[in-house]
């Protein structure tokens, strides 16, 4: 399975259209999932012309009500529990035990095992505590920066590893931003 990874659009805030890039880059993917602050329902019915898209509501989408949006979400997929949210400590300044927190108060009945989020437009790809917490960047705004060509993510999940990408959006389509180590397959 392939999953496509985006947020912090901030549309039309940024750009008027996302960069035609992007679903170039997204072409095959099974699933989409927005990590939030969209600001408007435009792109999602433009990213479910590629997939199904699932969107976790971000600050600036307070006011947007849709059922493709929610605080969070927890999908199984492929024996996996995913999780995603818009806002969440950085696993870089913050302890295992922070992080757990965390996931216990927006996930209490069930842990995921992969954790989608946003919110602070730079892309992260971390294994903590045997959990992976991914975080595309923004394809619009990257590290909260001037509009310019940025980053998204895509995940693949096979039966015995998933393997995280990071793409760098370019004129001419995508590159290879980092691509991770292979993350051993919970199940």
């Amino acid at each position: 399975m392939k999953i496509g990874l985006i947020a912090d659009t901030h549309m039309p805030g940024s750009i008027d259209v996302l960069w035609p890039q992007v679903a170039r880059a997204f072409e095959g993917v099974e699933l989409i999932l927005h990590a939030g602050d969209l600001h408007t329902l435009d792109i999602v019915d433009h990213l479910g012309e590629i997939a199904p898209v699932y969107v976790a509501r971000g600050n600036g989408d307070l006011d947007i009500i849709d059922e493709r949006l929610q605080d969070s979400w927890l999908l199984e997929r492929d024996g996996l529990h995913i999780g995603m949210i818009h806002h969440f400590p950085s696993p870089i300044r913050k302890s295992p035990d922070h992080l757990e927190k965390h996931l216990h108060k927006h996930f209490p009945e069930q842990l995921p095992d992969i954790l989608v989020y946003g919110h602070t437009h730079l892309e992260d790809v971390r294994t903590i505590a045997g959990r992976l917490f991914i975080n595309p960047g923004s394809p619009t705004l990257p590290r909260n920066q001037s509009l310019r060509l940025g980053t998204i993510a895509t995940v693949e999940i096979s039966p015995s590893q998933i393997t995280t990408t990071i793409l760098q959006l370019t004129e001419d389509g995508v590159e290879h931003h980092d691509e991770f180590a292979p993350h051993q397959h919970p199940k």
